[in-house]
Order: C-alpha cells, then sequence, then structure tokens
C-alpha cells in the first residue's frame, strides 16, 4: 500500500510513504513527519524527499527503510562504496562531508543540552569548530573481517549487515589500507584452495572466525592476526608453530610475506561462543610479535595544525588499543595536550590509558604521570613505550579505574610523587564508550585536581558524566572541540577541558 502525505496514518509493515526528511536523529537515520506521525527513515540524509518502507510500527513513530529517493537533498553525494547501504560502518557516506561535520557538531551540542543539562548559551560559548579531515576515506589503521561462506560454499570475508551477523562480503573497504584487498583475497583463496572451514557461530563449529590487520601509517608495518577456533595445549603449541595452525601453513605465510610492509603474522584462539573477536592466547607465527608506529605532536593554535617537532614511537601487539585514525589522533592528542597546559611542574593521572600513548606525551610535558589501565598486556606495551622513548618519570597500574584510583585515594596504594597524586594537577580520562563508572567520578571529585581533560568517543555518556563532574558547583566546563575519527560514520571523538572555579 503506497499513501501520501496529506492522508491519516495508521501504519502497518511493508506499507510505503512519501516523506520529506527535515533532521538526522544520531544514528544517521533520516526523521520525517507524516500527518504528526514520526517516521526514522534508513538510508536518507536531511532534505532528501523518499518514498519509504515500514519495517516497525510504533504508537507514534515507525521505522522505515528508504526505497527510492524522489528528490535528493543538496546534501546528498554520491557514495563511492558500492556496498555501503548494506554495511553497517558507513551510515552517512551519502551526506558530504562538510554536511557530516555539521552533524557531529550538533550532535555533541544536542547532548550537552539535553543529557548534560547545560544551557545552550554556555554550550556555544565553550564549543570550538570541529577538527575534520582533508581526505575522509583510506583512513583506518585497523580493521577486523568476519569471515564465513556464502551459499555456494565459497570463503567470505567483509563487514556485518547494520544489526545483524550477516557479513556483507567486500575484500575493498574504502575506509581500510589499500594493501588489505591484497591479504583478504590471499586468505579467502587459501581456505578455498585446500578446503579450510570457517567458523558458524550457529553451530559453534568451523576454523577461520576473524581476520585481524593493522598498518603502521608513519612506519607502513602490517600486522595480520588470524582469529581461530581451535583448542591449543602447552603440549601442542611448540608443534602447532612448525607443522601448522592450519593446512598448508608455510605456503600461506610465504605468499604474505611478499606483500610490501609485512612485519607480524600471529593467530589468536578463541574458542568461546561470543561477540568478543581476539582471544587470550596469541602465538606469532612469521616475523615480529608487535609493529611500530610513530605519532607527533601539532600546534593546534595555527592553521593545519602543523607538527611542533616532538614525537614518540609506539609498539603495537594485536590486543593494544591504538586509535584507528592517525592523523585525526594526532590532532585529539595534542587538543589534549593543549588543554592539559603543562609547564613541567604537574602530577597527572592518565586514566584509561591503554599502551600509554597520552601518557607518553604528557609525560614529557610534566612532573610526574601516573596511567591506569585494565588489560594487563597493555600495560607491558605501555612500559615498553616509556623505555623505547627515554621516558622515565611514568609508572602504569593494571586495574580498573573505578577501583585503582579509589584504592590510591584511600591510602592502600603507593606511586612515584606519592603525596601529591592524591592531588593531581590534571587528571586525563579516555574511557570507553560507556563513560566513567560513578566511583571514578566520585575519587576524581575528591581529588579536586586544577584541571580535568575528558576525551569521549561518545558524546552521550560524556553529556551524563559531565554533569556529574559540574553538578557540585566545583568544576566549569572551559572548551569542548569535536575531533572526526570516523569519517563516514556517525561517531565522534570529543575533547573537553574542565577548570575548577575558586569554591571555599
Amino acid at each position: 500500500m503506497s499513501r501520501g502525505t496529506g492522508e491519516a496514518m495508521d501504519f502497518q509493515k511493508n506499507d510505503t510513504v512519501t516523506v520529506t526528511i527535515e533532521d538526522m536523529d544520531s544514528d544517521g537515520q533520516g526523521i520525517g513527519k507524516a500527518d504528526g506521525f514520526t517516521l526514522f527513515v534508513k538510508d536518507a540524509v536531511v532534505g532528501d524527499v523518499v518514498e519509504a518502507r515500514i519495517l516497525k510500527n510504533k504508537k507514534t513513530y515507525a521505522y522505515a527503510k528508504t526505497e527510492k529517493v524522489l528528490a535528493p537533498s543538496p546534501f546528498r553525494v554520491e557514495p563511492k562504496c558500492p556496498y555501503h547501504r548494506q554495511c553497517g560502518g558507513c551510515q552517512i557516506q551519502a551526506l558530504s562531508y562538510e554536511k557530516q561535520l555539521e552533524f557531529k557538531q550538533e550532535k555533541i551540542r544536542n547532548n550537552l543540552i539535553r543529557i548534560g543539562g547545560f544551557s545552550p548559551e554556555d554550550v556555544d560559548a565553550c564549543m570550538e569548530p570541529i577538527l575534520g579531515m582533508e581526505h575522509p576515506f583510506r583512513y583506518r589503521n585497523k580493521a577486523q573481517h568476519p569471515v564465513g561462506r556464502d551459499r555456494e560454499g565459497r570463503a567470505i570475508a567483509g563487514f556485518y549487515a547494520g544489526r545483524t551477523h550477516t557479513i556483507v562480503a567486500n575484500t575493498d573497504c574504502l575506509l581500510g589500507a589499500e594493501e588489505n584487498r591484497q591479504i583478504l583475497e590471499i586468505l579467502l583463496d587459501h581456505m578455498d584452495r585446500y578446503g579450510i572451514s570457517a567458523y558458524d557461530e550457529r553451530t559453534g563449529s568451523g576454523l577461520v572466525r576473524h581476520i585481524l590487520i593493522r598498518k603502521g601509517f608513519a612506519s607502513g608495518e602490517i600486522m595480520v592476526c588470524l582469529v581461530l577456533n581451535k583448542k591449543v595445549t602447552k603440549a601442542s603449541c611448540s608443534r602447532l608453530r612448525t607443522d601448522g595452525f592450519f593446512q598448508r601453513q608455510e605456503e600461506f605465510l610465504q605468499r604474505l610475506s611478499e606483500i610490501e610492509g609485512m612485519t607480524s603474522v600471529s593467530v589468536s584462539i578463541n574458542t568461546e561462543q561470543t561477540n568478543v573477536i581476539l582471544g587470550r592466547e596469541i602465538y606469532t607465527i612469521w616475523g615480529q610479535p608487535t609493529i611500530s608506529d610513530t605519532i607527533h605532536v601539532r600546534d593546534m593554535s595555527l592553521p593545519g595544525c602543523p607538527f611542533t617537532g616532538q614525537k614518540l614511537e609506539f609498539s603495537i601487539s594485536p590486543l593494544s588499543f591504538y586509535q584507528v585514525n592517525p592523523l585525526q589522533t594526532e590532532k585529539l592528542y595534542s587538543l589534549a595536550l593543549a588543554y592539559a597546559g603543562l609547564t613541567g611542574r604537574e602530577t597527572v593521572w592518565d586514566l584509561y590509558c591503554g599502551i600509554g600513548t597520552i601518557s607518553l606525551f604528557l609525560a614529557q610535558k610534566a612532573k610526574w604521570v601516573c596511567g591506569v589501565e585494565v588489560i594487563p598486556q597493555a600495560i607491558e606495551d605501555a612500559k615498553e613505550n616509556a623505555a623505547r622513548n627515554g621516558i622515565t618519570n611514568a609508572s602504569f597500574f593494571v586495574g580498573k579505574a573505578e577501583e585503582v584510583l579509589p584504592g590510591f585515594y584511600a591510602g592502600s596504594a603507593e606511586v612515584a610523587a606519592g603525596e601529591q597524586m592524591r592531588h593531581p594537577d590534571v587528571i586525563v580520562v579516555d574511557p570507553p564508550r560507556k563513560g566513567c563508572d560513578s566511583a571514578c567520578l566520585a575519587t576524581m571529585l575528591q581529588m579536586r585536581p586544577e584541571k580535568i581533560v575528558y576525551i569521549s568517543c561518545d558524546s552521550a555518556t560524556l553529556a551524563r558524566d559531565l554533569k556529574v563532574l559540574c553538578g557540585g558547583g566545583e568544576y566549569k566546563v572551559e572548551k569542548v572541540r569535536g575531533v572526526d575519527m570516523f569519517a563516514q560514520g556517525v561517531h565522534v571523538e570529543t575533547c573537553v577541558l574542565l577548570s575548577k572555579l575558586n569554591v571555599k
């Protein structure tokens, strides 16, 4: 059934309706109204007039999918990727890049107002223009491809379709490094040639689950890690490294080794029925266990954000957390460093520090830095990275930030710089998407640092946490700036500076 916008609406699944898209939600869906009934329309951008098919009907709104663009928006562009509608990764590739940046700026602003409770006037006074990209494709230094088989039994790899675990077969994602295609084609050809099974989520059977590919954009070094559903014992490990975790392993490694920059090939053992991709056991089967990359600090006060000459080299393992967009990472970390305003006399906590990327930049400008991260391997990497760069005024601790920080503040742990770390000058926090734990926020307030620099990959949980940090009247949001780390997608990084008010 097809309906015009002037008819009364009593939608049923699979009905079609003509709708003008007036806005977009935080997930990149178009928003339009038909006789006051709100529609959230997939694959539509603001300004489009589309024919949409109803997917799910609620009392006061419905979800729909674009069937045909009747009148394209002036902001609509032709997507470069033929799979952009099926794939769950590039929700707004059909939107011009300039409009993508506007969308993300407004997303941050709206969350601060609606969730954080800040006034529009205060938000507008502290928000700085979002930092975008000059070339918003081929920027990802990490790709995790699920592996499966198609209906004809051929090995496939690609990405999951939006909100499903159905694999969209695609060996050349335009956000990833160009070498990814060659690596994937070698793997799939090897699987088909020698009958190597792909993992089946429904049965828990099959060998190859995922392939992780990382590239150091500065070093040119490439890492491949195959995630295998294979039981391995300590006794069998050394034999498998020689004889092979899978058929004709040496032949596969020889083909990979011919790719320029190939540095590390490993396998990760994951036999759990879980959405977690990498397992705890990782075995290097060719080359080095890690790759390296370099990050430069930039001068955020100058047009184009030129390098200042300060740089650090990092060692990256398959399990390392390392930002996926190297060019924008340099802008983000440089912005955090500028907000911290260090002079060499300050003590700093870096919470959720990963492999120490931000910590070590801070240490170059501070008296002492303490980093906290829950993943033990990441802390080992952080310590190695400190030694690699000759940094001696940083210490790192394994544990949850919401446990380590309160424990230290209560006196149950000791760190270098001692009592000064109980009341640090600066706390930098870069939590996962879920934001900070309430215990961590409470301890930050008890420590009363002069500045808090909050880096967030989800402006909704950021706004929630800022409401807590500023709710007692002791802190004020001074600056907010978005950094577009995920061009063509809906996510955005945000860096915020909070300053302590002189409250008695």
